[in-house]
């Protein structure tokens, strides 16, 4: 008998544009998002939707980080285009 998985771990992928602010980001607040966007990877829904769009956005106020976000129509790649910490 096969033991039972859990979903797998969407793949995340950061644009241009959260890369660029990501670059700013100290130690520290790159560790905080670290958990953000691995937050993410296991629950894809774990933002808010945005109105109106495809976007989501998480926000985690104990960590202080927040991301904007969309899933690819597979659900398997999440595409992250803006971060802050």
């Amino acid at each position: 008998m096969s033991p039972d998985h859990c979903a797998r771990r969407g793949q995340v992928v950061l644009v241009e544009p959260a890369l660029t602010q990501l670059t700013k980001l100290t130690s520290s607040e790159t560790h905080r998002l670290d958990r953000g966007i691995v937050a993410i990877s296991v629950n894809l829904e774990i933002g808010a939707p945005v109105p109106g769009t495809l976007l989501r956005d998480y926000g985690d106020d104990i960590d202080g980080i927040r991301a904007i976000y969309y899933v690819t129509a597979l659900r398997q790649i999440t595409i992250v285009a803006y971060v802050e910490a």
